[in-house]
């Protein structure tokens, strides 16, 4: 009797720690119950569990990195939206630094599945990438320091007097390239943002020019030091990078960008991130099927 009851014991036990097993291999592993058409990168990606992202890391409100490793803001909350949708836990999101200059290049060299990262939709670009959105409309600004009042927008440039810094490949430099007198002399060019306003606090440069939401966090995080020096002078669209050729899964983001418009994850993610530095969501931006 004692033989047979220790056997179904260790039966038992064999069962439960079976079932155990399988339980948790299937939570880990699958996400929950989506649907996915078979062969999409969406039904690969929810299989993998894992979903590489590129964003900014030295963005205050959109994308950096603080005391933790991982990077915070809303480009990153708008990440874990779309992850949410494809039953992919935050935890499993591989975070890469995209600066500008490289957004493309991650893209296109499959180092990453998507790019969220302050990423104006242009032209020149969906020649390489396309792009799902936009999920937001910012607007190019100069930030100067607090105390100056010889800046006060873009025409400041002209008299070739003020240097400005801005970000290698980015939409800015390009764009203050039509006001300044002489390129080479008045524009500095770092690979990331960090660096101009290191620049312009140590007197390298007169100003920093890039999206108003971004130059506003840097003014958050530097209380006193810093501010605006005029109105907005261009608009940005942001947008969020994938392949070229993935028109299925760009359109599944569209879905996303938009059911999340309605659904308050949108705004709740910019009120916990770039909202608390002042600037306006405004409303939900109509998403380009193109």
């Amino acid at each position: 009797m004692r033989i047979k009851r220790v056997a179904t014991l260790a039966a038992v036990a064999a069962l439960t720690v079976g079932m155990a097993a399988c339980g948790g291999d299937s939570e880990e592993t699958t996400g929950g119950d989506k649907d996915f058409a078979a062969g999409s990168t969406m039904e690969k990606l929810h299989k993998a569990q894992k979903l590489r992202v590129g964003t900014k890391f030295d963005q205050p409100g959109f994308g950096q990195k603080g005391l933790t490793d991982t990077p915070e803001g809303f480009d990153v909350e708008v990440a874990k939206i779309i992850a949410d949708e494809l039953g992919i836990p935050a935890s499993k999101i591989e975070w890469t630094e995209a600066p500008s200059k490289v957004r493309e290049d991650v893209i296109v060299n499959d180092n990453v599945d998507l790019v969220v990262a302050t990423y104006t939709i242009n032209d020149a670009r969906k020649e390489r990438i396309a792009f799902a959105g936009p999920y937001y409309e910012a607007g190019q600004n100069i930030m100067v320091k607090a105390d100056d009042a010889s800046i006060t927008g873009p025409d400041s440039f002209k008299d070739g007097s003020k240097k400005v810094c801005s970000v290698t490949g980015s939409t800015p430099a390009e764009e203050i390239k039509k006001y300044v007198k002489d390129v080479g002399s008045q524009l500095t060019l770092f690979d990331t943002y960090d660096k101009c306003r290191d620049a312009l606090r140590s007197g390298q440069v007169d100003a920093v020019t890039t999206d108003n939401v971004i130059l506003l966090g840097y003014i958050a995080k530097d209380e006193g030091e810093f501010k605006l020096a005029g109105e907005n002078f261009t608009k940005e669209p942001y947008g969020i990078g994938v392949k070229k050729d993935d028109a299925d899964f760009r359109d599944w983001i569209n879905t996303v960008l938009e059911k999340a418009f309605e659904d308050g994850r949108w705004q709740k993610a910019w009120d916990n991130t770039a909202g608390k530095f002042g600037a306006e969501l405004g409303a939900a931006p109509t998403v380009n099927r193109y």
